[in-house]
């Protein structure tokens, strides 16, 4: 975890000035003490949940964010190149996908996991004709987008940032998807098998609260 951390650290100093909030998600390594223990002298903020709640972490990171880019990293998949390429962006783009699935990304999680991630993006076409390749991982956002998005997310756990960014599409914000290596530090917590129903009942449950409040 500690390394994880540090990646973080050294990827947002590669840009400089830029302010870091970790949200310490219910863990059980003492992961806010360690954040703080790894920052040193750097400037850092750190949220703490008391149970682990994924997306309501990711909601109170955002809206604690400050800067003109609101850029969201797991502890575990995180890229100083990323945020290259969001600097670099032209006024014009509003959001930033570093998509698992585009064609120059170097994809190395098992097969069952990029068959999973192929399999999701095929319902969120069918569902909401996205036309988003990726909702999961490293994405960053624009302040605007999330002063006025964020607030409308209804889903928690696992699909806040699916809903986000699909809010995000209806609403007619630039959206560019950048290739990225993909290469996690840790397995995921959570069976693959067991996220299943639920991802299937949360994705049913934001088409319906896009619907009733688009």
């Amino acid at each position: 975890m500690s390394t994880g951390l540090e990646g973080v650290f050294a990827a947002a100093d590669e840009i400089g000035g830029a302010q870091i909030i970790v949200v310490e998600n219910g863990s059980t390594d003492d992961t806010a003490r360690a954040a703080r223990e790894v920052a040193g002298n750097r400037p850092i903020e750190v949220i703490e949940f008391d149970v682990p709640d994924y997306g309501s972490a990711m909601r109170a990171g955002f809206l604690a964010a400050e800067g003109d880019w609101v850029v969201n990293f797991d502890i575990d998949y995180f890229s100083g190149d990323f945020l290259r390429r969001v600097v670099e962006q032209p006024a014009t783009t509003d959001i930033v996908i570093g998509s698992k699935r585009d064609p120059r990304s170097d994809d190395r999680r098992p097969p069952i996991r990029r068959l999973a991630t192929r399999v999701f993006n095929l319902l969120l076409r069918a569902l909401f004709g996205s036309g988003v390749s990726d909702t999961h991982g490293m994405k960053a956002f624009r302040r605007e987008v999330v002063a006025e998005v964020v607030p409308q997310v209804v889903s928690r756990q696992d699909l806040f940032d699916t809903e986000l960014v699909l809010r995000a599409e209806r609403k007619g914000f630039v959206i560019v998807e950048v290739p990225v290596v993909v290469e996690e530090l840790r397995e995921a917590r959570s069976s693959l098998l067991a996220r299943v129903p639920r991802t299937v009942r949360g994705l049913f449950r934001i088409r319906k609260a896009m619907r009733q409040n688009p």
